[in-house]
């Protein structure tokens, strides 16, 4: 039997909001982290003399290390036959992950005075393996604190809650790092830099310490794994590997090949500095579902969740724009994009808060919005593709609670798995571009239709499976211990 293996909120509501709220501060921080990489970026390619591909290593070197760090988390409880994860706890893990990330804040200190852009590759791996270790353990500690059902719905807020750190990032690094809010036409340099990293790993310590002194529930689970066991044998997991893959891949690839789309004379002849705007949109988007979709894990009545369901996207639209605004940018051209919401507001009402439909539909419109992007140009095609931003807003969560549903003592090594699985947004926009470079970069979003069928696919598989073993897949979502 196990033991201290399940976690039930106080006063019977679905979520323990005062612990839940506590756990989502790093949701935030991997977001406002997000932020200063867009700075980085262009300093290092500026000041190493870089190539635009050597540049873009950055992002490589991030994503890979999710990869890296999970495989090897898993190769070594493989070998030593003890599963980690449960052995620690959610919590001390995220303490740890934490600590790793503060760490290589502090190599990317010494990489960026010695001038070794292979050094800054490596703080930056060394960052992201952190990262990696703390949403291998948030992400089912969220799903843990509370009721199954609404498990996917505390993702979403935690994703909402990361989105918002991505939003207010740029224009709090940007004051730290320029002494003002815009940064245009301004150096960077590396004292600033040096600055913004040592904010970093105290910030990092900081939480870290602030963890360990928290009324956080340490959630573990004693159930012996069999030698040779493992969560793969699951077929919904192995279905959310894959649906990870290609959700993260497409998420990002929208963007990363947006900046050559709108500089071609049929969506705008756009410069490098005048797409900001609509870069912020794009990722705002995805903020603006996670909003949306966090709804439900408050207790209010019906009556008011609809009502919010209308109001909170326009309010996220808001923030979007004021942000924007705070940067010195004109977004009078933005307004339109108000439809693209209604549209979205009257996927949620349709979803009805089962994660499943809730797929099936989000992924039919993003197939639909790319094909009005591929067939169309100028602003009706840009703001198609911008949209896919909203409909891939609240899929990290409908995925990550299918897959780990009914995994039981497997539901560490399975979270293990598909962090693993963010490799995607390290795969598929360079084979955008391979295509591009072959074709079009317009013709090369014909990628993005392919993922997201994947995706319905995949709604309907899982399904076909969790039926099959007996269980719920619009209610028991969550993997519990």
């Amino acid at each position: 039997m196990s033991t201290a293996t399940a976690y039930t909120p106080s006063g019977g509501s679905s979520t323990d909001m005062p612990k839940f709220l506590t756990l989502v501060t790093v949701f935030f921080f991997w977001g406002f982290l997000a932020a200063s990489n867009g700075v980085f970026i262009p300093f290092c390619k500026s000041h190493f003399q870089l190539t635009q591909f050597q540049s873009q290593l950055i992002d490589f070197a991030f994503y890979f290390a999710y990869f890296m760090g999970s495989l090897l988390l898993y190769v070594f409880e493989r070998l030593s036959g003890i599963d980690i994860l449960n052995k620690i706890g959610y919590k001390r893990g995220i303490i740890y992950g934490l600590l790793v990330s503060a760490l290589g804040a502090l190599l990317m200190i010494a990489a960026v005075n010695v001038g070794s852009y292979p050094f800054i590759l490596a703080s930056f791996f060394a960052i992201a393996l952190g990262f990696s270790l703390q949403q291998t353990c948030a992400q089912p500690f969220a799903v843990a604190l509370g009721a199954p059902e609404t498990g996917s719905h505390r993702l979403n807020f935690g994703g909402g809650v990361n989105s918002f750190g991505t939003t207010v990032g740029p224009i709090v690094v940007s004051f730290i790092l320029f002494g003002a809010l815009s940064s245009q036409n301004v150096t960077v340099e590396i004292a600033s830099v040096v600055k913004m990293y040592v904010g970093l790993a105290v910030l990092f310590t900081a939480v870290a310490v602030f963890f360990q002194f928290s009324n956080l529930p340490t959630i573990t689970n004693d159930e012996h794994i069999e030698k040779g066991g493992s969560a793969l044998k699951y077929p919904q997991l192995v279905l959310g590997m894959t649906a990870i893959f290609t959700y993260v891949g497409v998420e990002v690839t929208i963007q990363s090949n947006l900046g050559a789309l709108l500089a071609l004379p049929e969506f705008g002849s756009y410069k490098e500095s005048q797409i900001a705007h609509f870069i912020s949109l794009y990722w705002g988007s995805l903020m603006i579902g996670r909003w949306t979709g966090a709804i439900a894990v408050f207790e209010m009545s019906k009556t008011m969740k609809h009502v919010l369901t209308v109001i909170v996207p326009f309010v996220g639209f808001a923030v979007i724009l004021g942000a924007n605004v705070l940067n010195g940018h004109d977004v009078s051209d933005l307004y339109v994009y108000a439809v693209c919401i209604v549209i979205q507001i009257c996927g949620f009402f349709l979803s009805q808060d089962k994660p499943a439909r809730t797929m099936l539909i989000f992924s039919s419109l993003a197939i639909l919005a790319m094909l009005v992007g591929l067939f169309t140009t100028g602003k009706i095609a840009v703001f198609a593709f911008i949209s896919g931003g909203l409909c891939c807003s609240i899929m990290w969560p409908c995925i990550f609670a299918l897959a780990v549903a009914g995994l039981g003592k497997y539901t560490s090594q399975g979270s293990l798995f598909l962090i693993m699985m963010i490799l995607g947004g390290a795969i598929i926009p360079p084979l955008q571009g391979f295509i591009a470079d072959k074709t079009t970069i317009h013709t090369s979003y014909w990628v993005t239709v392919v993922c997201f069928a994947y995706l319905v696919f995949y709604t309907f598989q899982t399904q076909r499976v969790l039926k099959a073993q007996g269980i719920d897949h619009d209610a028991a979502v969550g993997g519990g211990h």
